[in-house]
C-alpha cells in the first residue's frame, strides 16, 4: 500500500448516488483500491428513489 491513493484520487471521497447495484459496486471498488469506510452510510429519499452516501478515506489520513 502506498502513502497516496492511486490515480490521483483524493484521500477523502464522498460517494453518492441512487441506492442500487451501481452505487454498491462503486463503494466496493473504492475498498478494493485500499480506501476504508469512514463513518456510517447516509440515505435520503428524493421523492422518487433512495439516494445513498458513503465516505471513504485513504489509510493514514485524517478526515474531519
Amino acid at each position: 500500500m502506498t502513502d497516496q491513493p492511486p490515480n490521483g484520487l483524493p484521500s477523502y471521497r464522498l460517494l453518492t448516488g441512487p441506492d442500487d447495484e451501481t452505487f454498491c459496486r462503486r463503494v466496493r471498488e473504492a475498498l478494493d483500491l485500499g480506501f476504508r469506510l469512514h463513518g456510517s452510510p447516509a440515505v435520503t429519499f428524493d421523492g422518487d428513489r433512495v439516494i445513498a452516501a458513503q465516505a471513504v478515506v485513504w489509510p493514514g489520513t485524517t478526515a474531519g
